[in-house]
């Protein structure tokens, strides 16, 4: 009976395969990556060349820096560490490193002369000491979250160098070689990775900000247009009248943005003048309007709840309340929609406004309706959900006003320009009249008797 073994010749062939497939996928994976955004390529080829310059830059040693030492070491490191894939980011990195190792610098000879000057006995004793203490104080310092958000890497490099001054001229007893050595490599590093960042293909994570919070408005104003297609069922056939449904979950990514968009404010904080944003631009207001934005979408993420429910409302009410529902939707996305587009090319909005009129307008007539009509039906749990509806579009109109407000704030504080398009197309966009100033009064005829 023979019995068939696995030899190394046969298992060879399908480890190659393996591995040939392998790296095809990678392949294929990076190529749609750097389609999809070309700057993670440029970001890769910046950081090459950061360390490239620094290498260089001790090999030839023409600024007599000592060649490939510790110093060397510490610039390669800080360029590794400084350059990020935004301007923002890279130099809030930067300017944190080297001013927190230059207050290092300052505090840790000093604290080394104080220890010196106790004798042998007590050097490590106050040495051990300024440890505690600086440790104690820049760690709880790093625990304040306003703090940490803008200068934790400051705190972080203030401390480490602190202690390497302190430690490393505990034996060599020169305190001050330790300290040039540490700024110089800081310096050299970070400003390459500073100047890179700026001049070479910048990112500029200011504007990323800008379009993300203009394009989580118009996710929402998606939304809100095809919602009452989506939700009356428009055709005949019980389907919607929109093919694509992906904007049903736009909202989504709306939600969970607070702490992107923190972040990117924090490091659009560092960035300098650039294209139309200039100086201290309001990068504070971005987050206002992000808030304002969230909590709308809070209110979508209810309203998409009952575009699933498996509870109808009865044909009768959804007949009732089709018309006036509809325009609400429609007229809050149509607003949200031309608040985001005038706000990504920096114009202040005054087609949003009449947007906003109408559905302020219809919302009104809506209410008249729930007082005045139609509800004395005789099973309120079927109507609940239509209620429910009912309740969140009012919401939603509040919620519509606030964004607008908030933009209004942003525009007024980055001075954005008047937008003309929209002032020659203001009048073809006329506010929905009452309903009840569109029912004609009965004229009254008085007859006087004589």
């Amino acid at each position: 009976m023979e019995i068939a073994s696995s030899t190394p010749e046969n298992t060879e062939p399908s480890t190659s395969k393996t591995v040939c497939a392998s790296l095809l996928e990678f392949s294929r994976k990076t190529k749609e990556l750097g389609q999809r955004d070309s700057r993670r390529i440029c970001h890769a080829i910046k950081v090459s060349l950061s360390v490239t310059v620094v290498t260089l830059l001790f090999y030839f040693d023409p600024l007599n820096l000592g060649g490939f030492s510790f110093t060397a070491i510490f610039a390669v490191l800080s360029v590794v560490q400084v350059l990020e894939f935004s301007v923002g980011a890279s130099l809030g990195r930067g300017i944190n490193r080297m001013v927190g190792t230059l207050i290092g610098v300052i505090l840790g000879p000093p604290a080394h002369h104080l220890a010196t000057i106790s004798g042998k006995t007590g050097m490590p004793i106050f040495i051990t000491l300024f440890l505690i203490i600086m440790s104690a104080i820049l760690s709880f310092m790093r625990c304040i979250p306003r703090i940490t958000a803008r200068y934790d890497n400051g705190l972080l490099m203030l401390l480490l160098t602190f202690c390497l001054v302190c430690v490393s001229s505990y034996e060599d007893n020169d305190a001050l070689a330790i300290a040039k050595h540490r700024i110089i490599a800081i310096v050299i590093g970070s400003c390459t990775s500073m100047v890179i960042s700026i001049f070479i293909f910048p990112v500029w994570i200011g504007e990323d900000l800008h379009n993300l919070v203009a394009r989580n408005v118009e996710k929402i104003g998606d939304f809100l247009e095809g919602f009452g297609g989506e939700y009356f069922q428009v055709r005949g056939d019980g389907e919607s009248n929109i093919d694509d449904k992906s904007f049903l979950q736009g909202y989504i990514s709306v939600l969970s943005s607070k702490e992107t968009e923190e972040n990117m404010a924090n490091m659009a904080f560092w960035e300098p003048c650039h294209g139309r944003f200039r100086f201290r631009h309001p990068w504070k207001q971005y987050l206002k309007v992000g808030a304002t934005t969230r909590r709308c979408a809070y209110k979508i993420e209810a309203l998409h709840g009952y575009l699933t429910s498996d509870t109808q409302t009865p044909l009768q009410i959804r007949r009732r309340i089709q018309e006036p529902c509809t325009k609400i939707a429609l007229e809050c996305g149509k607003a949200l929609k031309e608040l985001a587009t005038t706000s990504k090319r920096m114009r202040r909005s005054t087609l949003a406004d009449t947007h906003l009129a109408n559905a302020k307008a219809e919302a009104e007539n809506l209410k008249s309706m729930l007082k005045t009509q139609w509800w004395e039906y005789p099973n309120m749990l079927e109507i609940t959900p239509a209620l429910a509806v009912l309740s969140l579009l009012l919401e939603v109109v509040e919620c519509t006003e606030k964004i607008g407000v908030a933009f209004r704030e942003l525009s007024s504080v980055a001075r954005f320009k008047n937008d003309q398009e929209n002032s020659l197309h203001r009048r073809s966009v006329q506010p929905v009249a009452s309903r009840a100033q569109s029912i004609e009064e009965p004229e009254l005829a008085v007859t006087i008797e004589q």
